[in-house]
This record gives structure tokens, sequence and C-alpha cells, in this order.
């Protein structure tokens, strides 16, 4: 199969599992904020997430390089149909209490992503050839951030025209066009010479993220310039309290980063960042913590979207960097391993942000926290480019 074919049933697969999860992470935003009213219970839905997913990302990185990564991928893709379903199940009340149930769907969201992103860039890495590597990594990008636009897009108008049941329905579809993704990936893998004790895999992975200063400096970037600019999950609140509207806005703002996102992403695909990649890596954080500035300053629907929608430009060309980074300079018997550390990173940082974003907002008040959490990404970039001099003088070029 040829790389292009190859990536496209790739494409399913991952494309199905991300339309879910968007569709249900905004729905069960709005169910909970509709039942609690408290942006303290949107928070929790990160910390929710986080706990499986911490559980769980070190060891699916290490089986995802000693067993077969399709069928860890067809798991990840079940889980997204059955907690869509069981949503279903508890928008009808069939089943209660519903909050409670909530946080437990979503922590197995929590595992299934923790499955998902070591098996789909393991793959990735597996049949795309390194030479295509970065432009095909830009057009990954593209088609996620495409989801991520659609999704909170379906999600919420689907709540506004519908109601919750039929948009968790929705949600379960795209987890089983993800699981039908999984059937077509033709990926022959590779045995590893060796079975290796998990405690001995897991230290192999560390120990090559710490000695490669260029991965660790740029995951603990993008790590704290996500947990404090993180906005998008206070959202619900910041909707219906300063903008006073409904589910469809929501969907709009919960889009607009995405848009930004994709645009950057097409762009990138075709004018790949080869040379000088380190500054534009930092100046994109920074333009991003900009971007969450004018977002909570701003109270009229469109300025908001707007700084969303510059906030995903940015965020796309720090995505499309440091994943590049990560899969040009990691050998394929420990793309899992490295792929789950990078994960942990990132994951960690939007569930931990999530948790950090409600918090702040009930201390200091809605408006401020945003503010100041784009105020710390702006010092996350100093402190990085003063203990990491040489990111600044990177370039992809050197490593392709």
């Amino acid at each position: 199969m040829s790389p292009s074919k190859a990536f496209k049933t790739l494409l399913i697969y991952r494309i199905g599992a991300t339309l879910s999860y968007q569709i249900t992470m905004v729905a069960v935003g709005w169910h909970l904020y509709e039942i609690t009213h408290s942006v303290i219970s949107l928070g929790l839905i990160g910390l929710a997430e986080l706990v499986p997913y911490f559980a769980l990302a070190l060891y699916s990185g290490h089986a995802v390089d000693h067993y077969s990564r399709k069928v860890i991928s067809a798991i990840a893709a079940i889980i997204h149909v059955l907690v869509a379903l069981f949503l279903c199940a508890i928008a009808l009340d069939w089943v209660s209490p519903p909050v409670p149930l909530i946080y437990t769907a979503v922590g197995f969201i929590g595992i299934a992503r923790a499955l998902l992103r070591p098996s789909y860039q393991a793959l990735f890495g597996q049949i795309i050839p390194r030479e295509q590597l970065t432009k095909y990594m830009a057009y990954g990008n593209a088609s996620f951030q495409i989801c991520v636009v659609a999704g909170p897009g379906l999600g919420g108008l689907m709540i506004g025209f519908t109601n919750l049941t039929w948009t968790y329905a929705l949600a379960a579809f795209c987890g089983l066009i993800s699981l039908y993704g999984v059937t077509l990936i033709k990926a022959h893998r590779e045995k590893s010479a060796q079975t290796t004790h998990f405690l001995k895999s897991f230290m192999q992975g560390f120990d090559y993220v710490r000695k490669h200063e260029l991965i660790l400096s740029t995951m603990a970037l993008d790590m704290f310039a996500v947990l404090f600019g993180g906005a998008v999950s206070i959202l619900p609140a910041f909707v219906s309290d300063v903008l006073h509207a409904g589910p469809e806005v929501l969907g709009i703002l919960r889009a607009a980063p995405a848009a930004g996102s994709v645009l950057m992403g097409i762009y990138l695909a075709t004018r790949p960042i080869l040379n000088d990649s380190g500054k534009y890596l930092l100046f994109s954080v920074a333009g991003f913590g900009i971007s969450i500035i004018g977002f909570g300053l701003s109270t009229h629907l469109w300025a908001c979207a707007f700084f969303l929608f510059t906030s995903g430009c940015c965020d796309s060309i720090s995505v499309v960097i440091r994943s590049s980074i990560v899969q040009l300079t990691t050998p394929d018997n420990m793309r899992g391993r490295i792929s789950a550390i990078n994960g942990i990173f990132i994951g960690s940082s939007n569930e931990l942000g999530a948790l950090e974003s409600g918090i702040a907002a009930s201390l200091l008040g809605l408006v401020p926290s945003i503010i100041f959490g784009g105020v710390a990404t702006l010092a996350v970039v100093l402190i990085t480019y003063k203990l990491a001099p040489n990111l600044h003088n990177f370039h992809i070029r050197d490593i392709t």
C-alpha cells in the first residue's frame, strides 16, 4: 500500500475517534453545567479524565511497542462507542445518579485516549517514509483539527436543536466509524527481539527523553503553556455568564481554535518550517498566550472567536514542530513509549489545565483567571528561552 493510501486509512481511525471524543466532551460539559451550574464541576471533568489516563498511559506505550498496534487501536475505538451509549442512557434517565456516572464515563474516555495516542503515533511513524514525515504530519494535524472544528460545532448544534440523547448517539456512531477504520489499516508489525519487563521498558523510555534535551524542552514548553493557557474547559461558563448565550455559541467558540489550526496546518503542509524551527516554536507559544489574554478581555462573540482562532493558528505551529521532532528522533521500537510519555506531558496539561482553570475561575473570577493564564504562558516562554538556549537555534532540516 502506498504511503498516501495507508495514511488515508489511518485517518479514518483517528477522525472517527476524534469526532466521537469532541462531540462527547461538548455534551458532557453542557450536561454537567446544566445540572450543577458550577465551574468547579467543569474543572473536575479534566481530573476525571486525567487519573485513568495517567494510570494506563505508560503501560499502553509499552504495549504498543510489544503487541499488536491494531488490536490496541480497536480497543480504544470500542471504548468510545460504549461510553457514548452509556451517556445516552444517563441522558434518558435510565440510570442514576447522573453526576457521578458522568464522571465515571469520562474516566473511561481517559482510558481510550491513553490507548489511542501511542497506537496512532506508532502506526503513523511505521507507515510514513521518513523523508515525507513532516508533510504528512502537517496534513494529519490539519485533518485532526478539522474534526476538532466539526465535533464541537456538531455537538453544540445537536444539543441546541435536538437533545443530549441524540448528541451522544452521534458520538457513538462516530466511534463505529473509527472501529471500521482500524480494520482498513495495513501495517505489518515487526516483533521485538525480546520481551522487556514493563518497569525496565518504562525506564528506557524516560531515559531516552531525558538524554535528548530537544525533546524534553519542547515537551515541557508545550505542557506548561497548555496548563496555564487553556481556557476551553470553562467555555460553557464563559458563554453562559459573560456572553449570555446558549449551546450554539458554545459550539462556535469551541470550534474557533481548531478552525485557525486547520488553516495553519494546511499552510504548513505546503510550506513546512524546516529552518529556524525553534524560533518559530517559541514565537508561536508566545502568540498563543497573547491570544488567550485578548480572549479574556473580549465581551463580544466575534472578538472572542477571533482571538480563539489566532490561538489555534499559533498552536498548530507548535504542534507540527514538536511532533516532527519527536517522530524524527525516535526509533520505531520505542515509538509507543515515547509517544505515551509525550502524551503524558501534553495530555496531563490539558486535564490539569481544565482543573486549574476551574479552580482559578472560582478564586479569581472567570475573566481574571483567563487573563492570568495568558500572562503565565508568556512567562513560560521566557523561562524556556533562558533554560534551553539551544532550542531557538534549532532547524528541523538538520535532522531530516
